[in-house]
């Protein structure tokens, strides 16, 4: 699989937009009192976060086949670990 820096920048832009809608959420729970949106916000977290795990295997397939030392795919790479790192370690905030 060769390498599209187009792709590859929109999966770049797609994780920008998901880690923000995250940290929304997160905020967004911690101040509502409703059971029911609670609820959907727990639904759509865990939504967002598989959906950048799958971003983050289609990164590490980009990254094997590429040669190249520093490329977009490892960029990507970085920034989906990043964004599963906090989303992890943030996790607790929910209860």
């Amino acid at each position: 699989m060769k390498e599209s820096h187009s792709i590859t920048n929109n999966l770049l832009i797609e994780v920008d937009v998901l880690t923000n809608r995250l940290k929304n959420i997160k905020q967004a729970f911690k101040t509502t009192h409703n059971k029911g949106l609670k609820e959907r916000l727990l639904s759509e977290n865990k939504n967002i976060f598989k959906r950048i795990n799958e971003i983050y295997k289609i990164a590490e397939q980009l990254n094997k086949s590429n040669k190249e030392e520093f490329n977009f795919s490892g960029l990507l790479i970085e920034k989906t670990k990043r964004s599963l790192t906090e989303n992890n370690f943030e996790t607790n905030l929910f209860f």
